[in-house]
């Protein structure tokens, strides 16, 4: 892990309004994580996020959401109904004493409450709003419904998941939502430096397809130039008969054993083999010695139809030792002892994998914040970056609901009176 030398924050100085659905919900996480205030502002009774699940427990309550205690971390909370003459006055009020506000309504919601982004310049006029939608504030379907898997269809990555020879299929929910929720941070923290360069806030409009289809790579690319369509390639790699998914003792390694100029030659392999006493008559039968002698020969000899023939029987018979020794070894060892002989192997990891990661645990990736409520400390998964100097970090847990609503509205000069009044009236 880099040597962390210093103790403030990157966005220390930034106050953020948070009001995201799952679409956006990821961008102000990362942003309260990197130090900025974020204040989640919640219906009364709190955000529909609360109501997913899985539970801590297994006990369906707004303070138990896996959902809502991830991707609340390092944030303040208030409740607020916008919809209501008073709550959008209060909201107002919040805005001007912010730097961004974070929503994912559909494209005119806000507006249509007094609450666009010309009515928030009039009372913050550098404001930085970022709208988070499935296909983006303009355009023919940019008032169309969305959800995480129609936008993974219509950003094309639908077509491009799976096997080649079977439909398409979702990746792991919801990919469209991360991808929208990174790109929206980046949008914002672009805006942020224009603003302190420049003077003046703008609306970022984010759309979760045009987010996503750059995880095609460039399918899009290769259809402009060539007119052709890139296919699934899912179950490709098993034309290497060492490659792709390989069944272990505990569950699957993902393997490129055999590939050229992919890792260390095949005779490597069976020597690994030898070394494990795993690998029957490949040094008798004289296997691994011509793999050795082909492989120091260089291309011209591979070349040669008679050896290309040979080795393919060589490679099956290789690939049956494999098939049992690696049936025999849990992926763990697969993975470290593949790796420290030059392989490129990779363990199909599961969440419990991930949590006992040696790699993960000595970067100090984890970080464990108390949660007094529940009685126990969580251990969150950290930040995907390390800053020497100001340093990302979970600072606290998700609020509860309305947790922060004395603390934060008495900042904007509410008091206790008043809130009182408000909460009565619904207002928060």
């Amino acid at each position: 892990m880099l040597p962390v030398t210093g103790d403030s924050s990157a966005l220390d100085d930034l106050r953020v309004l948070d009001l995201a659905g799952e679409e956006a919900v990821y961008c102000t996480k990362l942003l309260a994580d990197l130090g900025a205030d974020v204040i989640r502002v919640e219906p009364p009774g709190g955000s529909p996020i609360r109501r997913l699940g899985p539970f801590v427990g297994d006990i369906r309550d707004p303070e138990r959401s896996i959902q809502h205690l991830y991707f609340n971390t390092s944030k303040r909370g208030v409740t607020l109904d916008i919809a209501k003459p008073e709550g959008r006055e209060l909201f107002l009020k919040l805005a001007a004493s912010a730097d961004v506000i974070v929503e994912s309504f559909k494209p005119g919601f806000l507006a249509s409450l007094g609450l666009g982004y010309d009515d928030l310049t009039r009372v913050k006029p550098d404001i930085i709003l970022t709208s988070v939608t499935g296909f983006g504030q303009t355009g023919p379907h940019s008032g169309w419904e969305w959800s995480d898997l129609i936008d993974v269809a219509m950003s094309g990555i639908l077509t491009l998941s799976g096997f080649v020879d079977a439909p398409p299929y979702r990746p792991y929910p919801s990919q469209a939502y991360y991808c929208a929720g990174v790109e929206a941070a980046i949008g914002t923290l672009l805006a942020v430096t224009a603003r302190d360069l420049q003077g003046e806030g703008q609306w970022v409009d984010v759309s979760i397809q045009e987010s996503l289809s750059m995880a095609q790579e460039t399918a899009m690319q290769t259809w402009d130039f060539l007119h052709r369509a890139r296919r699934r390639v899912g179950g490709a790699e098993q034309a290497i008969r060492l490659g792709g998914l390989q069944e272990v003792a505990d569950g699957y390694v993902f393997s490129m054993i055999g590939l050229a100029g992919a890792g260390a030659p095949l005779a490597a392999f069976v020597e690994w083999l030898v070394e494990e006493g795993a690998a029957g008559d490949l040094v008798e039968s004289g296997v691994l010695a011509d793999l050795k002698e082909v492989a120091s020969a260089g291309r011209g000899m591979a070349r040669d139809p008679a050896v290309m023939q040979r080795m393919q029987g060589h490679i099956g018979k290789v690939a049956d030792q494999a098939k049992v020794f690696l049936k025999s070894r849990r992926k763990t060892e697969i993975y470290v002892r593949g790796q420290q002989h030059g392989f490129l192997i990779g363990a199909a990891n599961d969440p419990k994998d991930i949590v006992e990661s040696e790699q993960l645990i000595a970067r100090g990736w984890f970080q464990e914040v108390p949660h007094p409520e529940l009685g126990m400390t969580i251990k969150f998964p950290g930040v995907p970056y390390h800053l020497s100097d100001c340093p990302a970090r979970v600072r606290r847990r998700a609020p509860l609901v309305g947790e922060h609503n004395a603390e934060v509205y008495g900042e904007i000069g509410v008091g206790a009176g008043e809130l009182a009044a408000l909460k009565a009236r619904g207002v928060v």
